[in-house]
C-alpha cells in the first residue's frame, strides 16, 4: 500500500464533503411497503397496519435508497474516495456497522428527503479481513422539512490480509473386514499379499474368497515390495485439494505377479515410463507438525523408481 501518511493526509480531506444534497425518496411512504417489510422481517406488530399506523423505525433508510437507477442528488464525492482508496489498495469492502436515531415516526403519505455526508475517515487499521480504513457516512431524513431521523452507515475498505490455506488431509483409505489386515500391515512398513491356501493363487486388492478356485480360506505372503510400472496414467485435472498436479499414478505389476495402483515418485511426471523399475516406500501423513490431520498418522504405500533408472 502508499506511504500511510500521504494516503491518510488525503482521506482527511474527505471528511465533511456532501455525499448527497437534496435527495428525495423515490416513493412516500406508503402502506405496501411497510407491508413487505414486516411480513420479510416477521413483525406483526399493530402499529404498523390499520388506518393510524406508521412505518417500522428501521425501515428509515428504505425511504431512502435510490435502487438501480440511484438518486440524483449524489455528489459523486462518495464515489471519489472510493475510487482513491481502490487505487492505494484497498479494493474490498465489507459493511461494518449502522446507527439510527429516530426523531418521530414515518407515516403513510410523509415524502421523504434527505442528505448525506462523509463524516469521517479513520487512520489505517489492521483486521483480521485486511488492513484498510473505516469510511462512515451520515444521513439526515426530513419530512416536510422536519428531520425525523439519522442514518450513519460505516463500511471497511481494505487490502485483503494473504492467507495461508492448510494442506487438505489425504483421502482415507475404507478400511474393512475384508481388507484391514493389509492396512495393518502398511502401517508396520509391510506389503502383504493375500494367498488362497487351496489353489496357492495370489490375489490383489483382498478378497474375502479366491477369484480362480472360489475358497475361503486364505493366508498371508510378504511382498518383496519390488515391481514394474505395467501402466500409468498423469493427473492434469481435476485438481484435488490434496494433490498437486500433474502427478503420475501407476498399476504396479510386484514381483510376486499381483498388480496394485499407487503413485510413481522419484522422478517428474514425465519421466514415468512402461517398464520403469519401482520399489515400495511408505510415506506418512499426518505426522505432528503436519497442518489439517485431525484423524492420526496415515501410511501409505507409494512407489518409488530404483535409484539410475528414469
Amino acid at each position: 500500500m502508499p506511504d500511510e501518511d500521504a494516503v491518510g493526509a488525503r482521506l482527511k480531506g474527505y471528511e465533511g464533503q456532501p455525499a448527497a444534497v437534496a435527495g428525495v425518496g423515490k416513493d412516500p411512504v406508503n402502506l405496501p411497503m411497510i407491508r413487505h417489510w414486516c411480513e420479510a422481517m416477521g413483525d406483526t406488530g399493530p402499529a404498523y397496519s390499520g388506518p393510524d399506523a406508521i412505518a417500522p423505525p428501521t425501515m428509515l433508510q428504505a425511504w431512502t435508497m435510490g435502487g438501480l437507477s440511484g438518486h440524483e442528488g449524489r455528489t459523486g464525492a462518495y464515489d471519489a474516495l472510493l475510487s482513491f482508496l481502490d487505487a492505494s489498495g484497498c479494493t474490498s469492502v465489507v459493511a461494518t456497522d449502522c446507527e439510527q436515531e429516530y426523531l418521530r415516526p414515518l407515516r403513510p403519505g410523509d415524502e421523504v428527503t434527505f442528505d448525506s455526508v462523509i463524516e469521517s475517515v479513520s487512520e489505517r487499521k489492521t483486521t483480521k479481513l485486511g488492513t484498510g480504513y473505516f469510511v462512515t457516512t451520515r444521513t439526515d431524513v426530513r419530512a416536510a422539512g422536519e428531520l425525523v431521523g439519522t442514518h450513519r452507515f460505516r463500511i471497511l475498505k481494505y487490502a485483503p490480509a494473504a492467507r495461508r490455506t492448510p494442506p487438505a488431509p489425504r483421502p482415507r483409505p475404507v478400511v474393512n473386514r475384508d481388507n484391514a489386515g493389509f492396512w495393518e500391515a502398511v502401517a508396520e512398513g509391510r506389503l502383504l499379499i493375500q494367498r488362497c491356501t487351496a489353489c496357492g493363487a495370489l490375489r490383489h486388492p483382498w478378497l474375502p474368497g479366491c477369484n480362480v478356485c472360489g475358497c475361503l480360506e486364505w493366508d498371508t505372503v510378504e511382498a518383496s515390495g519390488e515391481g514394474t510400472v505395467y501402466s500409468y496414467v498423469v493427473v492434469h485435472h481435476p485438481p484435488f485439494p490434496a494433490f498437486e498436479p500433474p502427478y503420475a499414478v501407476g498399476l504396479i505389476e510386484l514381483a510376486e505377479g499381483v498388480r496394485m495402483v499407487s503413485n510413481v515418485v522419484g522422478v517428474p511426471y514425465d519421466k514415468v515410463r512402461i517398464g520403469l523399475p519401482v520399489r515400495v516406500d511408505f510415506r506418512r501423513y499426518g505426522d505432528e507438525g503436519d497442518e489439517g490431520h485431525d484423524e492420526g498418522v496415515l501410511v501409505l504405500p507409494v512407489f518409488r523408481v530404483v535409484e539410475g533408472e528414469g
